[in-house]
């Protein structure tokens, strides 16, 4: 049976620590590395449990398991190692140790009712079951978003409220909001209401309740929730009437201290067709930034989708194995855009591993992985891409974009578009008239110049251009 005798100065040693870097301005770095949790302890060294082996590998690179260590050796006077195992092998060692102290202390009888009375965990109708914060692995990129969401989660509506998180496609958004929803289910079941629900959807629902006149359901529905999780809400532009009835939404469940978490693609300011008086109420709680994912964090993020993968044996062990540390390597390094394509990356390589059932080599990863490393997803920007998203905001087409129309309408479409053409692509002027209705250089100078005079005085144009160009970055055909 497991042995506690070190399990007080363990956790006084990691609280100790803790202080320490939190004094030094370094709380993140030991959130995010001190990651391990107490299992057992002989008289010569503690167990503790880690996510995955990449993670130990770090701790130990960064002196994370020699500083644990060093503080408990202060504490006790004595000289005690670290052993790792990983969660799952964890989870065997306490059952383990749980089943024998039941046998210690109930029949067999008793142990049998035990087990009958511990209800299943349920999973809620509208969320992912694997959208759980353990899942989740929170990099500088989005430590701060995590730890809100978690705290959120363990005291809704009352610790942060409303939550609003912001980026690019592919980031955590959605997981994080749904990690709150399935926390807190977790906690309290059925009596607690909760709705995950994109604003697409949301409006659908809005619209389709004023074509039949039942209005009054649609309120008591969304109006006597617990929590409303509300995913994307950039797609409400132009959409007033619905933004009208959210505003009053979001003020009865505010009133009543109901957890509110939204999603959207860019920051608060930069929601210009959001009304105002909503705008502001997104803007009562935390608007969190989540930036694409660092080279530690992608490495990570890589790993823990391996382990997952082998949890759920949608592969075999032998297939995910047959991919290398280097192919991980290689993947974290050259997709730095967001989460959704390093793993559809790694997937593309197990399945590889999987049908040809051969090791994934780092040749055979740049032959596959070829085609997605040119395209736009690792920042490729086609002139296509950048007339697309510039028509839309306009409520142009491309075709006007491109044409010889002298309107200001199309004029200033047209120049802004060629002026982010010029910056994020490596098309000369020459080359740009032929994307732009075979215009010809000096047309195409004197529209890019054009635009960079007027962004010297004109701050709100400024904004504009840095907002399309953030979309057409995140854009997907």
């Amino acid at each position: 049976m497991a042995e506690q005798n070190y399990r007080v100065f363990f956790d006084e040693a990691m609280k100790q620590i803790h202080a320490e870097y939190k004094a030094a301005g370094k709380e993140n770095e030991f959130i995010l590395w001190f990651k391990v949790s107490y299992v057992e302890d002989t008289i010569s060294e503690i167990t503790v449990s880690v996510a995955s082996e990449f993670m130990r590998q770090q701790m130990d690179s960064r002196n994370v398991t020699s500083k644990i260590e060093q503080k408990i050796q202060e504490l006790t006077g004595q000289s005690i190692k670290l052993k790792y195992v990983l969660h799952n092998e964890s989870s065997k060692i306490e059952e383990t140790v749980q089943s024998t102290q039941i046998n210690d202390i109930q029949s067999v009888q008793k142990k049998t009712e035990f087990e009958e009375i511990a209800p299943p965990v349920k999973k809620h109708p509208q969320l992912r079951e694997d959208y759980i914060f353990e899942n989740f692995v929170p990099g500088e990129n989005s430590l701060y978003a995590f730890n809100a969401s978690l705290a959120a989660a363990k005291n809704p509506g009352k610790a942060y409220n409303p939550i609003l998180i912001y980026g690019g496609v592919g980031l955590g958004k959605t997981h994080l909001m749904q990690s709150i929803g399935n926390y807190i289910y977790k906690e309290k079941g059925d009596k607690c209401k909760i709705c995950y629900i994109s604003a697409e959807t949301f409006t659908n629902e809005f619209i389709t309740a004023v074509r039949t006149q039942t209005t009054e359901k649609f309120k008591n529905k969304y109006r006597k929730l617990d929590v409303l999780l509300l995913d994307d809400i950039h797609f409400l532009k132009d959409k007033d009437s619905t933004q009208e009835e959210l505003f009053y939404t979001f003020n009865a469940l505010y009133d009543r201290n109901c957890q509110m978490v939204f999603t959207c693609d860019r920051p608060i300011n930069e929601l210009k067709f959001i009304e105002e008086r909503l705008r502001t109420r997104f803007s009562r709680g935390l608007n969190i930034d989540l930036q694409p994912p660092n080279y530690e964090t992608r490495r990570a993020i890589l790993e823990k989708k391996k382990e997952l993968l082998s949890q759920t044996q949608q592969f075999s062990a032998v297939t995910i194995n047959r991919i290398s540390n280097d192919v991980i390597d290689y993947i974290a390094k050259n997709v730095q855009t967001n989460v959704r394509d390093l793993e559809g990356c790694l997937t593309k390589m197990i399945g590889y591993a999987e049908l040809v059932g051969k090791n994934v080599t780092i040749e055979i990863a740049q032959q596959q992985l070829r085609d997605i490393f040119s395209s736009p997803l690792s920042g490729t920007i086609t002139v296509e891409t950048i007339q697309k998203v510039v028509a839309n905001h306009y409520n142009i087409s491309i075709a006007d974009i491109k044409s010889n129309k002298r309107s200001t309408k199309f004029v200033i479409p047209r120049q802004i578009s060629i002026f982010i053409a010029r910056n994020l692509t490596e098309y000369s002027y020459p080359e740009l008239g032929g994307e732009f209705g075979g215009r010809d250089h000096s047309t195409m100078m004197h529209s890019y110049e054009k635009i960079a005079d007027a962004i010297k005085t004109d701050s709100s144009l400024d904004t504009t251009i840095q907002q399309l160009i953030r979309e057409i970055k995140d854009y997907k055909k």
